[in-house]
């Protein structure tokens, strides 16, 4: 019984005398190598080169600090909920007096990890925040051999806040604090 009607009939005739010297299939597979031997090779040598990204690729996760060095994520937890793979865990905290020029608002992330074995990079954290205070670099993940090091605490994901003598030199100040 037959399935479908694309079943042919095996050619059975005996080969002729080009066919058993196997010539002309050597030919033909000789040029198809050697087109290949001229053509531009498509590998990339990482290290000494990179393979540019397009302007949309979505790498490491970042979060932002304001201007005045103070972090600009406020635990709502959008982020979180946003994330189709859970891969966000956060824990928010209150804000004490004397720590204004830490956190912007009263409420603040107090653990903020990112489970990069669970993201899939889809950037719905990006967009689900109202606060801009994370968003996905241009730079892909480096890779490592233990799964601890997959996630990613407050620590690793916070922009290093900006030093008095870096906010001097930005401004183009280049004396040093303590001369």
């Amino acid at each position: 019984m037959q399935l479908t009607n694309r079943s042919q009939q095996v050619n059975r005739d005996p080969m002729t005398l080009s066919e058993r010297l196997y010539l002309p299939g050597i030919a033909k597979g000789l040029s198809i190598t050697l087109g290949h031997v001229f053509k531009k090779t498509p590998t990339v040598k990482y290290p000494d080169e990179k393979r540019p990204f397009s302007p949309v690729f979505r790498g490491l996760h970042i979060l932002n600090r304001d201007e005045e060095g103070r972090e600009k994520c406020t635990a709502c937890g959008l982020c979180a909920l946003s994330c189709p793979a859970e891969a966000i865990t956060m824990e928010a905290a209150e804000r004490l007096p004397g720590e204004e020029h830490l956190y912007r608002e009263e409420k603040y992330a107090a653990k903020y990890e990112i489970n990069m074995l669970r993201c899939i990079f889809c950037g719905y954290c990006e967009e689900a925040c109202p606060k801009d205070a994370i968003y996905l670099t241009q730079s892909i993940p480096p890779p490592n051999y233990d799964r601890e090091t997959f996630i990613y605490k407050k620590d690793d994901l916070l922009l290093p806040a900006k030093t008095a003598a870096q906010e001097r030199a930005a401004e183009g100040d280049p004396t040093p604090l303590n001369p």
